[in-house]
């Protein structure tokens, strides 16, 4: 399997998915939530155009959720090696090259062109990242105009006879990089390249600017887009203190409340910016309280912490404590290497990448050892791989008793500041019910 039959079914390719998926939507992330589905139809040559915001887990989160074997469109410098080459090509990713990697090599495109073209009549996607560059904000840049080039240009290998859409995808995470978090993919509504073909026909510059405004539009609906830089972080963490809570949520998805948050808190920028100031401030004033105390805005949110179940929960994390140092021990390795090592990346962007990266890494080499250890310890086989097999989950209930174990300590501490009448704690407590009040006014 290589670039000149890409497209083709590979059953390597296919395994490789399989055993990335498992720890991708299993294991990684608690919860996947995937709209429009019904939107893709692959029958039509289909160019998926994801925001890129979180390094290599947004190509894995298109990948994992649709059951096909894509193609993505990478930058030629990667492509130097032989061997790397090799291996690029073979888990299905082309080159495109550009200006700075030398004039003649922009003929080499050509061949891509008609590559990507016969990867989408065979009914695979291909994915192109528009923002050309990755960055951990909720904000969608100024997109390159290589995707619309690419559309156009394998138009023009068509004859303009073939009709190509282009696919806006919209990826959000509830923490970019931390374990068992939340992600939520949008398939948007296909824009038709058809649309534009005269327009290119007659002038080139003009439609590929016309397409690439359009796919901004787009894939700003099914994103959250914060424009404002200077009050950038009050309203990306307005959004953790109002709707943290409805992060598991799939009928009203946490990305289409937090949308409708930032256009309200818009709003009140203009008809009110005496409000919109305060509001902001209080955002920022609330987060910072609240870590000065060590307390979640999960703990803020409950109005009363009562005693009987906080005992109730002590009891019930002491007498499983046992299944949490089995699930703890037999996974620590993959778990704790994996993100002592990630944190290390200079790059933000790249950490959740390098996690990720460790615990497929180490999985493949420690799941066969745990396999083997199971066959000889443990009596009669099919025991063995029953044991084998509640590892991960052992590990993901390991995880879910710490969480347990931090809500428990955290309720304590909250009753502990209200006896004592703490101040910063009367402060947070004011400001994060003002501030909760003036949003649902909104």
């Amino acid at each position: 399997m290589g670039k000149d039959n890409i497209e083709k079914y590979d059953f390597f390719y296919l395994l490789l998915k399989k055993y990335t998926e498992f720890w991708h939507n299993n294991i990684f992330y608690r919860k996947i939530i995937v709209y429009g589905k019904d939107n893709l139809d692959f029958s039509v040559p289909t160019i998926l155009a994801p925001n890129h915001q979180n390094a290599l887990m947004d190509a894995l989160a298109v990948i994992c959720t649709l059951d096909r074997q894509l193609v993505f469109l990478a930058r030629a410098d990667i492509f130097k090696k032989k061997l790397v080459a090799r291996f690029l090509y073979r888990i299905k990713i082309l080159p495109v090259y550009r200006i700075r990697d030398g004039f003649e090599t922009l003929k080499q495109n050509d061949d891509t062109f008609r590559d990507t073209l016969r990867v989408m009549e065979h009914r695979n996607g291909v994915v192109i990242l528009p923002e050309g560059s990755h960055d951990v904000y909720r904000k969608l840049r100024q997109l390159k105009k290589g995707i619309c080039r690419i559309a156009f240009q394998t138009a023009e290998a068509s004859d303009y006879k073939k009709e190509i859409n282009v696919v806006p995808v919209g990826l959000e995470y509830s923490h970019y990089w931390l374990f068992r978090q939340v992600l939520t993919v949008v398939y948007g509504h296909p824009i038709h390249v058809s649309e534009y073909y005269q327009s290119h026909r007659d002038n080139p510059n003009r439609a590929i600017v016309e397409l690439r405004d359009r796919l901004s539009s787009e894939m700003k609906k099914v994103m959250v887009h914060i424009e404002d830089d200077q009050d950038y972080e009050a309203i990306n963490e307005l959004r953790s203190i109002i709707n943290e809570k409805y992060n598991d949520s799939i009928k009203y998805p946490k990305l289409f409340r937090d949308k409708r948050l930032v256009s309200k808190v818009n709003e009140l920028r203009v008809a009110d910016p005496a409000a919109y100031r305060e509001l902001c401030n209080d955002s920022l004033a609330v987060r910072d309280m609240a870590k000065q105390l060590k307390l979640t805005y999960r703990l803020l949110r409950k109005k009363k912490h009562p005693l009987g179940w906080l005992l109730a929960s002590s009891l019930f994390l002491l007498v499983t404590v046992p299944f949490f140092l089995i699930g703890f021990i037999l996974n620590i390795i993959i778990f704790k290497v994996s993100e002592i090592q990630s944190l290390k990346s200079k790059d933000p962007a790249f950490i959740s990448t390098a996690r990720f990266g460790f615990f497929l890494g180490l999985g493949l080499v420690f799941a066969p050892l745990f396999l083997i250890l199971a066959l000889i310890l443990i009596k009669p086989w099919w025991l063995g791989i029953i044991v084998f097999f509640l590892v991960p989950v052992l590990g993901v209930l390991a995880w879910n008793w710490s969480l347990l174990f931090r809500r428990t300590v955290g309720g304590f501490r909250i009753r502990s500041l209200r006896s004592t009448q703490n101040q910063v704690f009367t402060k947070l407590r004011e400001t994060y019910d003002n501030l909760t009040q003036r949003v649902a006014k909104l």
